[in-house]
């Protein structure tokens, strides 16, 4: 059995990760690590939000040997983007298929000892549609809910990737706390994350969670300001015209500490753990600014405490080249470097 169980190299491709899964699942998915507390995240980085790996395959320049090089780049977890929308079908069901290549992933991250945080990320739908989305993230959550029922206890889940757009706070706790009850149906000890609504305010005062659940994580996004942290970013008419803009005046820093000071104040009153689930500065920046801008945000969430993933590992704002294999070493020193 173990060495059926042993991992594959990824030159073999997810059919035969497939085979070898529905072997060897059985007999060690229920000790797959032991759960952690809230907040117990540590740092982490984004995966696989646009990557072909959930096709199959194609265009998928992310590699399952990748979450070596995480795990000895000092990350204790990583936050698996997933569009579940895309691969339902009729009733709103997941595709078995691209469902087998999820428990390939999180069986690779377990057996490097990263946590796997699974984001559903279809936030374009979700802003733009409420009752659309209302109805494809309650059938996302009962499926995946029961799949991973007593499965995988390290495994967190993240309800939905930026809510907002159409989204008002009342709509918004009203589809969070529906999924929270599905899941907590199947998975009553799973740690699960609820995002703040994702507009420039942060309103995470208006943010309703059902008080006695303590096994959740409260989480909120950082790309203030977003003519510095997007400046030259192709996809954005107004963005791409912008640059080069810097960051780093006494001013512009007060302005960070200020946000985070907002949070932290309600962290501390409602006895919420606080994860910073996505922050980074697109390549265009100028170098320097933008390393000072990653270092500040890293450090000040390291001081308050919070659990952290940078956006993202690969693709845009990227912190490894997968053409060379290889961190980018600024990037990393910004990330990573303990404050003095």
């Amino acid at each position: 059995m173990k060495a059926i169980c042993a991992r594959w190299s990824v030159s073999l491709g997810f059919a035969l990760a497939i085979a070898a899964l529905a072997i060897c699942s059985r007999a060690g998915a229920a000790g797959q690590g032991t759960a952690r507390a809230p907040g117990e995240l540590g740092r982490g980085i984004n995966i696989l939000g646009y990557d072909g790996i959930w096709e199959g395959g194609r265009n998928a320049p992310f590699r399952l040997d990748n979450l070596t090089a995480i795990r000895n780049a000092g990350f204790s977890h990583v936050r698996i983007n997933f569009f579940g929308f895309k691969f339902m079908g009729p009733g709103d069901r997941l595709d078995e298929a691209v469902l087998k290549r999820l428990d390939v992933v999180i069986e690779e991250v377990l057996a490097r000892n990263l946590i796997p945080v699974l984001d559903e990320h279809d936030t374009d739908t979700c802003q733009r549609d409420v009752a659309g989305c209302a109805e494809k993230l309650k059938a996302f959550w009962t499926q995946i809910a029961g799949r991973y029922a007593g499965r995988y206890p390290t495994l967190v889940f993240e309800v939905l990737n930026e809510p907002g757009g159409q989204m008002t706070s009342t709509s918004w706790n009203t589809l969070l706390n529906e999924c929270l009850g599905i899941i907590r149906t199947s998975n009553p000890g799973r740690t699960v994350i609820a995002a703040v609504l994702n507009v420039d305010d942060m309103p995470v005062e208006d943010l309703a969670l059902p008080s006695g659940d303590r096994n959740l994580i409260v989480t909120f996004h950082y790309y203030a300001p977003i003519r510095f942290t997007h400046q030259g970013a192709p996809w954005s008419p107004i963005f791409s015209r912008l640059g080069p803009l810097d960051w780093g005046t006494p001013e512009d820093e007060r302005r960070a500490l200020a946000d985070f000071e907002k949070i932290r104040g309600w962290s501390e009153r409602e006895k919420r753990p606080i994860y910073l689930g996505e922050f980074g500065v697109y390549e265009r920046a100028p170098a320097e600014a933008r390393t000072r801008y990653l270092s500040f945000v890293a450090r000040n969430a390291d001081r308050l405490g919070w659990a952290w993933a940078y956006w993202q590992f690969d693709h845009d704002f990227a912190a490894f080249d997968s053409a060379r294999q290889t961190w980018k070493p600024d990037i990393m020193r910004a990330l990573m470097s303990r404050a003095r």
